[in-house]
C-alpha cells in the first residue's frame, strides 16, 4: 500500500483563514484582538461571520469525528493532522504480510501524539525502514523537494508491516538527496532495544545523522540517566525539577499589556529596571524565547513589525556597550500584573529554556537564569522542586550548565523533531546526576565548585539577578549581593569552553577525535567563529580545557 496523503491540520487557523478575506484581523497582535474583531462582525451580522463559523464547525466536526469514531485510536490525539489519519487506516488495512509504505512527515516517528503508534511499530520489530529527509537541499545547490513548504521541513519514506518482521529496521536521517540511503555511513540498522533504549518513555525515533552519532549516543546512554524516567509507568526524576509553561501567548493575551496600555489605560508609571508600578499593583515584563540566549537574559528588546502576519515581535539583539551597563535590562513587547506570576514568589529567579528552536539551528538548546518576571510559552521554565535556597540555586546553577553544554546539545539535535523543544523531548535525555558532581574532582575543585563559579559569573552582569547572587552566597560582609559581573564576551567563551570541557569529562567523552566530530555538528557555529578568529576557537579552547581538567589543573592559564 502506498501513498502521499495530505499534510493538513484539521483544526482551522484564523491567520491563514483571514489572511485573503479581512487582513486586518489576520493581522491583529494578539489572539484576544482576533477574537473581539471576530465578535464584532457576528454583531454586525456580517456573511463573512458566517462562512467563517461554518468553516470552524466543519473542522470542529470532522476531527471529533476522527477522535470517536473508534478507527483511529493511535493518532487523533492533540492537533490532529490528516496525514496521520491516512497512515492508521494504511496500517489497519494492511494484509498480515503486506507492506506500507508512505510519504509523510517526520513527525510520525518522533512526535508525542504519535508515540504510541510508532513504539508499537518499532519496539515490536514492524518497521522495516524509515528514511527521513530534509526538505532543503544544500549540499547539492538544489531547490527544495517541496518549493511551496518551509526549507527546515522534514519529512520521511516510512516503511511498515501489520506482523513482525526479520532484522533490524533501515533507517537514515537528515538525506537531502535519495541516493544518500546507500551510504553506509548514512543509513544503518536500528533494532527495538535500541529505540527502546534512547527514547525510555515514547518509544520514538532519534535522529542520528551518522553511524559514529548512533554509536556515541548510545553509549551515553548507557553511562547515564535521563532526566525523568516513565518506562515503569512512574517518573522517576533524576533532578527535582517541574516544567511549567506560565503564559499562553495567544490564550492569555488578554492579560497582557502594551506600554502604551500600561501609561494610558492602566495609568501606571516606570519603576525599577523595566517594571510598573499602578493602582492594581506591580506590573512584570513577559519574558519571550527571543529575548535569552545562552546564560543571557538580557540577549535583545521585543520589536514589534505589525506588518509581519506571524512574528510580528522581532528580536532587537542587544550589543556589548548596552550589557556592560548592568542598569541596561531587555524591552519587552508586554507587561503583565505580579499578581498573574504563576511562580513561587519566594524564589526570585529561575530556569528557562528557549522551545522555539530547530534541531539544524546555530544551537538547539539555550537555557538562561531569568529573573521575577513572567514567561510566555515560548520560554517554559524548570522551578525546581526544592524549599532550601542555597540547595535550590545551586541546583539550578548545575542545570543551566548541563542544558548548556556542546554534548547536551548534541544529543538533544538527534533528538528534537520539530521547530519546538518539547518537554517528553528534554525529559528523556541523558543528565548528570547530583552526586557525581561532588564525587568528580579536578584537582582541588570539584565538578560542583567549577560549575559554580561559572554560571555565576555568565548569569550575574546586571542587578535584576542580584537574588540569584544572594542565594549562591555571593555577598559582603552585610549579607548585600556583590557587584555584578563585568559583560566581557572573550571571558564569557573561555568560561563556556571550560563548562564543556567538563561536561566531556562528566559524559564519559575522553577521546578527542570524538569531541571534534561533535563540534563538527555545529557548523553554523563553527563559520562564524572561524570568521571572527580566523579558528574554530571555542573547540580549540574546550580542547585545551580538557587536558588541563585532566591533569587535576582547574586554574589553568589557557592562552588561546
Amino acid at each position: 500500500m502506498i501513498g502521499n496523503p495530505p499534510w493538513d491540520r484539521m483544526k482551522l487557523q484564523q491567520v491563514e483563514w483571514f489572511a485573503a478575506r479581512r487582513p486586518d484581523i489576520a493581522k491583529a497582535p494578539r489572539a484576544a484582538d482576533r477574537k473581539r474583531m471576530i465578535a464584532e462582525l457576528q454583531k454586525k451580522n456580517e456573511p463573512l461571520a458566517e462562512h467563517f463559523a461554518a468553516a470552524s464547525a466543519m473542522a470542529a466536526n470532522a476531527a471529533r469525528m476522527a477522535r470517536k469514531g473508534g478507527d483511529y485510536p493511535l493518532l487523533s490525539g492533540g492537533d490532529v493532522n490528516l496525514y496521520s489519519l491516512f497512515v492508521e487506516r494504511a496500517m489497519a488495512l494492511a494484509k498480515p504480510d503486506g507492506m506500507v509504505g508512505l510519504l509523510v512527515p517526520s513527525g510520525i516517528a518522533s512526535d508525542k501524539t504519535a508515540a504510541r503508534f510508532f513504539k508499537d511499530i518499532a519496539t515490536e520489530g514492524r518497521l522495516k525502514a524509515l528514511y527521513d529527509f530534509e526538505n532543503r537541499r544544500t549540499r547539492y545547490n538544489a531547490p527544495p523537494f517541496f518549493p511551496d513548504v518551509d526549507s527546515r521541513f522534514k519529512f520521511c519514506a516510512f516503511l511498515a508491516s501489520s506482523s513482525p518482521l526479520a532484522g533490524p529496521a533501515q533507517c537514515a536521517f537528515f538525506l537531502q538527496d535519495v541516493a544518500e540511503r546507500h551510504d553506509p555511513e548514512r543509513c544503518f540498522p536500528l533494532s527495538a532495544e535500541d529505540f527502546a533504549r534512547v527514547n525510555p518513555n515514547t518509544g520514538t525515533a532519534p535522529i542520528f545523522r551518522t553511524r559514529r552519532d548512533a554509536e556515541l549516543t548510545t553509549a551515553i546512554y548507557e553511562r547515564l540517566p535521563v532526566l525523568v524516567d516513565r518506562s515503569s509507568g512512574e517518573a522517576v526524576k533524576t533532578w527535582p525539577v517541574k516544567y511549567k509553561r506560565m503564559f499562553d501567548m495567544a490564550n492569555d493575551s488578554h492579560l497582557f499589556r502594551t506600554r502604551e496600555e500600561l501609561e494610558e489605560k492602566e495609568h501606571a508609571w516606570p519603576s525599577a529596571g523595566n517594571r510598573f508600578n499602578s493602582a492594581d499593583g506591580e506590573w512584570l515584563p513577559l519574558y519571550e524565547g527571543k529575548m535569552v540566549q545562552a546564560f543571557d537574559h538580557r540577549a535583545a528588546d521585543i520589536v514589534v513589525n505589525p506588518k509581519n502576519l506571524f512574528r510580528t515581535g522581532q528580536p532587537g539583539t542587544l550589543g556589548a556597550q548596552e550589557k556592560s551597563n548592568p542598569e541596561r535590562l531587555p524591552e519587552p513587547r508586554y507587561w503583565v500584573l505580579s499578581d498573574e506570576r504563576r511562580w513561587d514568589s519566594s524564589n526570585l529567579w529561575v530556569v528557562s529554556f528557549k522551545d522555539i528552536t530547530a534541531s539544524t539551528n546555530m544551537r538547539t538548546m539555550i537555557a538562561a537564569l531569568i529573573p521575577f518576571a513572567g514567561a510566555g510559552h515560548t520560554l517554559p521554565v524548570l522551578p525546581m522542586d526544592e524549599t532550601n535556597p542555597v540547595l535550590r540555586s545551586r541546583g539550578a546553577c548545575f542545570m543551566a550548565a548541563n542544558l548548556n553544554a556542546v554534548i547536551f546539545d548534541y544529543v538533544a539535535r538527534q533528538k528534537v523533531p520539530t521547530t519546538h523543544f518539547a518537554w517528553y523531548v528534554l525529559e528523556q535525555l541523558p543528565v548528570v546526576p547530583p552526586e557525581r558532581y561532588e564525587a568528580v574532582r579536578f584537582g582541588p575543585k570539584t565538578a560542583a565548585e567549577i560549575v559554580r563559579e561559572a554560571v555565576l559569573e555568565l548569569t550575574y552582569t546586571a542587578h535584576d539577578m542580584a537574588p540569584f547572587a544572594r542565594d549562591l552566597g555571593h555577598v559582603d560582609e552585610s549579607g548585600e549581593a556583590l557587584p555584578p559581573f563585568p559583560w566581557d564576551a572573550d571571558r564569557r567563551l573561555r568560561l563556556r569552553a571550560k563548562l564543556d570541557a567538563l561536561y566531556f569529562h562528566l559524559y564519559g567523552i575522553a577521546n578527542r577525535d570524538d569531541i571534534r566530530h561533535i563540534y563538527s555538528t555545529f557548523p553554523i557555529v563553527r563559520r562564524q567563529e572561524e570568521a571572527a578568529h580566523g579558528r574554530y576557537r571555542s573547540l580549540d579552547l574546550c580542547l585545551a580545557w580538557h587536558s588541563a581538567l585532566a591533569a587535576a589543573n582547574p586554574d589553568a592559564e589557557i592562552t588561546l
